[in-house]
């Protein structure tokens, strides 16, 4: 397993839930997904699919008032919703987030697994959770196969993503002190690059395009050379220089 803080699962959020689900399959070949009853409680249904040993998801709402709806009525449509990092010591993680006064709109704790989700206002770009797993490879989100343990798994994998923000500078220090990276270096021009040097994954910034709602619109995978294809409102393409 990659190096942490790493980003483990992004999350995409759907109008409809197999539409969505049934488009990646089939432009993946993804096994079947993981549906968490658990994010019932968000108003939503979900399709977790596993990727090396990361993780897409799609969320859609099946009430009204979710999160996750008005999300979708303010970017016109589908969209990456949000990115979840895993981190080595949580503890240290929540102080340095309340530390820089940022909201946390909901936490879980588990004896193999903790999540922390963070007000998109303070972290702009997306919903950001910052979570902790025991052992490090293990992924209850995933479901029983990865709940406190991990399956043997093949390559591939989440290489990174890009982020639609109003302040590509400014959101990419937000994230920087929530995930608890160096912040980006000088790169000239309005594109900003957080880099997760011991995962080998970048999170990119880029000024807001057509869309008032800043999201997610772009995902990196590994050992997909050629891939370049588009599935619920997020581009997928292959990992830079593949």
């Amino acid at each position: 397993m990659s190096g942490l803080p790493r980003l483990r699962q992004v999350a995409l959020a759907a109008t409809e839930l197999e539409p969505v689900a049934a488009a990646l399959q089939g432009a993946f070949g993804w096994d079947e997904p993981f549906h968490d009853p658990g994010v019932g409680q968000f108003g939503l249904e979900n399709a977790v699919f596993t990727v090396g040993d990361t993780f897409v998801e799609v969320v859609s709402p099946v009430r009204p008032g979710t999160t996750a709806g008005r999300y979708l009525d303010r970017r016109g449509g589908d969209s990456g919703y949000m990115a979840i990092f895993q981190v080595a010591d949580l503890e240290a993680a929540r102080r340095r987030i309340a530390g820089a006064g940022i909201k946390v709109v909901w936490q879980a704790d588990y004896p193999d697994i903790a999540g922390t989700h963070l007000h998109p206002k303070d972290v702009p770009g997306a919903i950001v959770s910052v979570d902790w797993a025991d052992p490090p490879e293990s992924w209850r989100w995933a479901g029983p196969e990865w709940t406190g343990k991990a399956p043997a798994r093949g390559g591939g994998g989440i290489a990174g993503i890009i982020v639609e923000v109003e302040d590509p500078a400014g959101a990419a220090a937000r994230w920087a002190t929530a995930i608890g990276v160096s912040g980006p270096g000088e790169e000239g021009g309005p594109t900003v690059t957080l880099r997760l040097d011991p995962a080998g994954q970048i999170v990119r910034f880029v000024p807001l395009s057509h869309r008032a709602e800043a999201g997610i619109v772009e995902v990196y995978l590994r050992d997909a050379s050629g891939v370049d294809v588009e599935v619920g409102g997020v581009r997928f393409v292959a990992e830079e220089g593949t």
